[in-house]
């Protein structure tokens, strides 16, 4: 067996940094770099871009809602779905230009924050971002919730997708995340996060906080890297799944 370990990074801005990226990029098998809109500049797209084609990582836009303040957390409305695309469209391009740069190639799109929440509950909306992609590149792979409406998009416009799970996220009965505003959301404890994934991994299945398990199809596991436990965490579950004859490579290739 086999599965990709994710991670969100290139997050900070200017001369604020936001987690470890060097270190992530020592553990995690692709990239999602931060785009420009929510998070991240040019150079920070740079480096990040540079130093995951030195380790072997695989990289992919990471765009979301033009919300530095907000990081891209916060739900924003009034945006058409031709504006979603456009807006997806421009993200995806800077990070295949500035990846060129750096001698790298996207291979992937995974949405962030409160923009993909979003489209996973708006057919229009996850339309318009599985049209963007296809319009920029359609050998480009939608990162997906399993069974959502994004992943139900793509497959509508012939897209690829992996699906992902998210090794230190709750779930609810529905198969989307807990609100980030309930208490327990976010996981800290790097061994129960571990072990949740390799249970997920050989179930093929993710528990929700109620207790129902939910079949679902697992190409890639992500951990957030702007949590203080980030690192330790995502070491944690790549030695987890390795110590277990689960190996970690990128679904799209480096």
């Amino acid at each position: 067996m086999k599965v990709d370990l994710n991670c969100d990074m290139g997050e900070g801005f200017g001369p604020w940094p936001m987690g470890d990226d060097d270190a992530m990029l020592d553990i995690v098998s692709s990239a999602n770099i931060a785009c420009g809109f929510h998070a991240g500049d040019p150079s920070i797209m740079f480096r990040t871009a540079e130093t995951a084609r030195r380790k072997g990582v695989a990289i992919g836009a990471h765009p979301g809602f033009d919300d530095l303040h907000g990081f891209g957390r916060r739900m924003i409305r009034g945006d058409s779905p031709a504006e979603i695309e456009r807006m997806i469209a421009y993200q995806i391009g800077a990070m295949q230009a500035v990846a060129s740069l750096a001698g790298h190639r996207v291979t992937y799109v995974k949405v962030h924050g409160a923009l993909n929440n979003m489209a996973n509950e708006d057919e229009d909306l996850a339309l318009a971002i599985a049209r963007a992609i296809k319009g920029v590149d359609v050998s480009l792979i939608n990162v997906c919730m399993p069974g959502l409406l994004m992943e139900k998009a793509s497959g509508k416009l012939g897209l690829q997708v992996a699906r992902e799970i998210f090794a230190d996220r709750t779930y609810e009965d529905n198969g989307t995340l807990t609100s980030r505003k309930k208490p327990g959301s976010v996981l800290h404890d790097a061994e129960f996060a571990a072990e949740r994934m390799l249970r997920a991994v050989q179930d093929k299945a993710v528990t929700t906080v109620s207790g129902k398990r939910i079949p679902v199809e697992i190409d890639t596991i992500c951990v957030h890297g702007d949590e203080p436990s980030a690192v330790a965490m995502a070491r944690t579950v790549r030695a987890k799944l390795e110590a277990n004859g689960i190996s970690i490579a990128p679904f799209s290739g480096s």
